[in-house]
């Protein structure tokens, strides 16, 4: 771990002051313009922050320091010959931006296991919400009640120095990282299999001991649990988990707190919440049209009606991205792979087929193409993970690659805490009126 956390230090150290030449020649430089309509309207394509680890192209999609979904599926280490990238090596290039070896990734797999008990409390207070509660609440419980672990808390209590705050967040996101997925299997065991625990395995990688843990042991599952958490990892620094998780942890909250934040936002049905409204709402389908594989007709009648009532087709569209997202295509690649046969994996195939081209048709949707929550579902669904409403905190297991490993680099950077400048619409009035020379006057 000693190596890891040089190597990040060394970079970070790097990069600061690659960053302090860049604020001392061009800290007044100007970035294009900011429209009323961007501040009414999410702040779309304003670029507000800093976030090292990715960054999205409306037409290339993600890219993990810089390089693709498709290449860090060829590049990254895997737990077997042809098969998924290993987890803990993107939290490895996405920390110090190198494609680690496979043996760095197993030292970092094996200091993982042996950080990841979880004290008998957490339990207890996860225990105590009743069992109908959701999983992403019981899951968010769970890493408040594991916040009097922090490392960070503790230091900063007992005076720790400023340029030690990166030190205590690092060994923070490690320690988290490392106990998550137990956390995110007791919620799966104790909400859906009637409390029995299974214990993990310190023999398997960070994703297939994940896997052990919530009950799966397929191979194939295992893999396909690798691949999840490669492509949901991080998706640069806007989204609301990641620019949450930034934005709680400007004001020095430790990692358990700032990440804690950021899952609260990646529940929402317009961020993470996504995944489950795909999958139920092609199970609503399915029982409207009382049939399992719906023609390509039947489904474009079905979409027309969701359009008709008002609702939108949960898994198209994306607030950035032109095209189909490339995390779509990975999990569809390893649909042909392992299940070309499947009723449900063919119809996603089937709505991918048809949607795009009728919203399309409607001439105001800029992105009619499906993102990774179109696809996400249905693999889980064919190896038995049939519970929908878990399907967030899955992804709230594998988001905690890039929004801890990001959280690293502001503290390393010494990022200050973030506040931007609000205005209300009465002043804007003013200023369009020329009442004021500036707005915000």
């Amino acid at each position: 771990m000693e190596m890891l956390k040089q190597k990040f230090k060394a970079q970070a150290d790097k990069l600061g002051e690659e960053i302090k030449q860049i604020l001392k020649e061009h800290g007044d430089t100007v970035i294009g313009e900011i429209k009323l309509s961007q501040i009414y309207q999410g702040m779309r394509g304003m670029i507000a922050l800093i976030s090292e680890t990715s960054l999205l192209d409306a037409q290339d999609g993600i890219r993990f320091r810089r390089h693709t979904i498709d290449e860090l599926r060829q590049k990254l280490p895997k737990a077997k010959e042809g098969g998924e990238p290993l987890p803990e090596a993107l939290f490895y290039l996405m920390l110090v931006g190198e494609i680690p070896t496979k043996e760095e990734v197993d030292t970092l797999s094996a200091i993982l296991q042996r950080r990841s008990h979880v004290p008998m409390y957490v339990y207890e207070t996860m225990k105590a919400l009743p069992t109908e509660t959701h999983p992403m609440t019981m899951f968010v419980v769970g890493i408040m009640a594991l916040q009097a672990e922090s490392v960070f808390a503790k230091r900063y209590a007992a005076g720790m120095s400023k340029k030690d705050y990166w030190e205590a967040t690092f060994e923070d996101t490690l320690d988290l990282i490392a106990r998550i997925p137990h956390i995110a299997a007791y919620v799966y065991r104790r909400k859906y299999k009637e409390g029995k625990i299974l214990h993990p395995d310190g023999l398997l990688d960070w994703a297939g001991n994940f896997a052990h843990m919530l009950g799966y042991d397929d191979e194939e599952f295992k893999e396909l649990m690798r691949l999840y958490m490669v492509i949901h990892a991080d998706h640069e620094g806007g989204n609301v988990s990641a620019h949450t998780t930034h934005l709680v942890g400007s004001a020095l909250s430790d990692p358990y707190l700032s990440y804690a934040a950021g899952m609260n936002g990646l529940a929402g049905p317009l961020h993470g919440l996504a995944n489950q409204e795909v999958i139920k709402w092609i199970f609503e389908m399915q029982r409207e049209l009382k049939t399992e594989s719906p023609t390509s007709e039947q489904i474009k009648q079905y979409v027309e009606k969701t359009l008709a009532e008002g609702k939108v087709v949960p898994g198209y569209g994306h607030a950035v991205l032109r095209k189909t997202d490339p995390r779509f295509i990975a999990q569809m690649e390893f649909g042909k792979k392992h299940m070309p046969d499947d009723p449900l994996v063919n119809t996603v195939w089937r709505i991918y087929e048809t949607v795009p081209p009728i919203l399309q048709s409607l001439g105001k949707v800029k992105n009619p193409w499906p993102n990774v929550d179109a696809h996400s579902g249905a693999l889980l669904v064919h190896y038995g993970l049939v519970e929908y409403e878990y399907y967030t905190v899955l992804f709230a297991v594998s988001r905690a690659l890039g929004v801890l490993s990001s959280l690293c680099w502001d503290r390393a950077l010494g990022m200050p805490i973030e506040r931007p400048k609000s205005v209300t619409t009465a002043a804007v009035k003013r200023w369009l009126n020329k009442e004021v020379e500036n707005l915000g006057d």
